[in-house]
Formats: C-alpha cells, structure tokens, sequence
C-alpha cells in the first residue's frame, strides 16, 4: 500500500470516527451526561485538526494525536458511563492497530512508532479506567437496556475495525510474499525468470506424471562479447533486454529464463516438437531482422538456438545437454541458425 492509499484510508476512518463522536454526543445529551457532551466538542476538534494533518502529510502527527485522545477518550467514557457501555472494547482494536502504523512507517520511511510502549500504556489506561469503574460504579447511571444495545454497537465497531485491519495486513503480508518470491525466481536486468527458477520448473516436469510433448530451446547471443568491446556494456544490457522483450512477444507460449550471461532457456510444455521449433525459428528470424540501435549507433545482432525434445528416462541435466550440444553445433558452424537435429547425427558420428 503506498502513501497516497494510506492517506486515502485514513481520511475515511477520520470521518468515521468523527460522525461517532456527533452520535454520541447527541446521546450523552439524551442521557443527561452533561460532561460529556461538552468532552465531546474538543473530541470533535481532534478529529477535524485531524484533516489538515492528512493533508499536510502529518500522519506521524496525526496517528500520535488520535490514539493519545482516543485513549483518553475511552477511559472518560468508561468511567463516566460503566465499562458495562463497552467503550474500553475499543483498546482491544487499538493495538493491533498501532502495529500496523509502525510497520507502514518503517515501510515508507517515516518517524518510526514504538508501537510496544504505545500498547503497554494503552493496557494501563485500560486497567485503570475499567478497574476504577467496576470499583466505584458510573457517575451517570443509564438503563441496563441501552447499556446493552451500547456494548453491542461499540463491540461491532470494534470488530469491525480488527476485520478490515486484519485484511490489509494479510494482503500486505501476501504481497510481501509475491514480491520476494518474484525477486527470488527473476533476473534482475531483464525480467525474465533466473536459472535457479528454471531448474526447478524442469525438475517439476520431468517428475510429473503428465505424459506429454516437453521441448528446450538453448538460446545465445552470437559474438557478444564483441558487441561489449565495441559499444560498452550498456550496449550489451541494451541488447539483453530488448532480446528478452522480443522473446517475451513472440514467445508467449513459453516459460523463458535467463540461463547466464548472454544465453536463454526457453521451456515449451504441451507443444509440439515442430511448433517448438518453427516458434524458434520465427525467433531466430525476427532478431536478425531488427534494428538494434543504441545511442544512435546500429548494432548487428543474431542468435543460435539449440532445442531438445525430452524423451523419458533423461534427466534435467541430460535434457539440457542435449540442447546445449546443439546449441554449441551452431555456434560452430556458421551461427545464426536453430539446430534440433541430435550432434551425433550431424556430425555423422
């Protein structure tokens, strides 16, 4: 969730809470509770302050400010009225809360919250108030009837809160997850998935009972180390990655990683061995075709492609090979070319 969610959210619970504070006030007035109701007008006022500090970009300020009032806020209203009424419930949606504002905190680079000692005083005002009023009774008595249409209404708002709290977290906890897993399986330069990833795909494959047509395609840049030598290396990450959109593209049927340095290993599962092969050739194709211009300077740049079909009994390692040796047949017999044929076959050995 970035900033501008943040403060979108928070101006709807400010508001929220601020129709409360009227509601309330309006029913403190019916009950007699003439303290409160005049409590009810600085309360009011926190939470209209609270507006501008959103939009200032205060919210460090504001959170400080809200949690210390609303703190205050329930002990008086728990002394005043009984903790029967069930305004002490609302410590019990503050503290998860207050985590919450220090993890966004730190995830944004703000003032961090000590969101511990925030809840140790918390539980203290807590103790205290409920305990002072199961001890001395209310100042104001109310009837038992609307005590309990009160305690339910406080305890909904309650659960209501620790309810959507609770879901932004696992939401952010979820996307966490989503991003660190996308770090962990992708190359950083391109966007493709890395080696480690790859392999474990393949090894998934092999492993599988699925009986159907699987193929590899080794892929690598002709003469790139040339490529770097003459333009620089922001010419070859150039290439890297415009390569890597082009297989994306046209590709889109494959699952593509970033082998290491210049090479690419794409993973057909399902296809055919001629589907795979004329998709490599298209490939193949398309790159010598394209302009590959950086810095205003063109650049000639080609591929050769190995692609192995897997047959049962191989292994990963021994289905990788298969395309590599092909590969290497390429890249020694004129480049630019797909080779699908077995080396030994080639060769005539």
């Amino acid at each position: 969730m970035n900033l501008t969610n943040i403060r979108k959210l928070t101006v709807v619970i400010n508001s929220i809470i601020l129709f409360l504070v009227f509601g309330l006030a309006g029913f403190f007035f019916l009950c007699g509770a003439e303290f409160l109701v005049w409590f009810s007008i600085p309360t009011a006022l926190v939470y209209i302050f609270g507006y501008y500090l959103i939009k200032k970009d205060r919210l460090d300020i504001y959170i400080r400010l809200v949690y210390s009032w609303l703190t205050l806020y329930m002990c008086v209203t728990t002394v005043f009225l009984g903790y029967q009424m069930g305004f002490h419930l609302y410590c019990l949606s503050m503290v998860p809360i207050i985590f919450y504002t220090e993890y966004m905190a730190q995830s944004l680079g703000k003032k961090k919250i000590n969101a511990l000692a925030v809840s140790a005083v918390i539980v203290l005002f807590y103790m205290a108030a409920t305990g002072y009023s199961a001890y001395s009774g209310p100042i104001y008595e109310v009837d038992s009837s609307i005590a309990m249409v009160f305690w339910l209404f406080n305890s909904a708002i309650v659960f209501y809160f620790l309810i959507v709290y609770a879901r932004i977290m696992l939401k952010l906890v979820g996307d966490s997850e989503k991003k660190l897993t996308d770090i962990a399986h992708t190359d950083r330069l391109t966007g493709l998935y890395n080696r480690h990833f790859m392999m474990t795909r393949l090894e998934d494959s092999v492993n599988g009972k699925v009986d159907e047509d699987r193929s590899v395609a080794m892929a690598d840049i002709d003469n790139f180390k040339g490529i770097n030598d003459s333009y620089g290396h922001n010419a070859g990450d150039y290439v890297l990655k415009t390569i890597s959109d082009l297989m994306r593209n046209i590709c889109k049927d494959a699952e593509i990683s970033r082998w290491g340095g210049e090479e690419f290993l794409l993973f057909f599962e399902g296809d055919s061995a001629a589907k795979a092969l004329d998709r490599m050739e298209e490939l193949r194709r398309k790159i010598s075709e394209y302009d590959f211009t950086f810095e205003g300077v063109k650049i000639t740049v080609t591929i050769t492609i190995g692609i192995a079909c897997y047959e049962k009994g191989l292994s990963v390692d021994e289905w990788i090979k298969e395309a590599d040796e092909r590969l290497y047949f390429g890249k020694n017999n004129g480049k630019n070319r797909v080779v699908s044929i077995p080396v030994r076959d080639l060769s005539g050995k």
